[in-house]
């Protein structure tokens, strides 16, 4: 706001002012959520778990692939989506990435619980990707009838 009141002082013109806005507002957004993903790991017998907090976005994939050790962690790797969601194209590269960086290595990697979007995003990386899609929830919206 106080961005918007100093462009449109200084240079007579709120439309541009606004636009400015926007842009910052938009920045910033992007910022906050990219600083928001986590993983909470956690391994069972031969598998590692990791589950994911937050939107996996363009803004947010560095962050992403700095949680995975792809040398150390055990021959099968499940990463949960259930809090989390598959937001972009950039997303979905960082996940064929992570998963060509763990098939060098010969292990697997399994995702759980995307919704039905994140799995259409993800069916053009099928021959890297192993989708779990019998644990997964179906997701429906209620509508009320008055």
């Amino acid at each position: 706001m106080i961005m918007v009141t100093l462009v449109t002082v200084f240079l007579n013109n709120l439309a541009l002012a606004v636009l400015i806005g926007v842009i910052i507002s938009a920045l910033v957004f992007a910022w906050d959520n990219a600083t928001r993903i986590r993983a909470r790991k956690r391994i069972e017998g031969d598998t590692k778990h990791y589950e994911i907090y937050g939107p996996l976005f363009f803004g947010s994939v560095s962050t992403f692939n700095d949680k995975f050790d792809v040398l150390n962690d055990p021959k099968e790797i499940i990463i949960d989506f259930k809090e989390s969601r598959v937001v972009d194209m950039s997303a979905i590269e960082a996940l064929n990435k992570l998963t060509a960086r763990y098939q060098k290595t010969g292990k697997i990697v399994r995702l759980k619980h995307l919704s039905s979007d994140c799995q259409k995003l993800l069916s053009n990386a099928d021959s890297l990707i192993d989708v779990n899609i019998y644990e997964d929830p179906t997701y429906k919206v209620l509508i009320d009838e008055f």
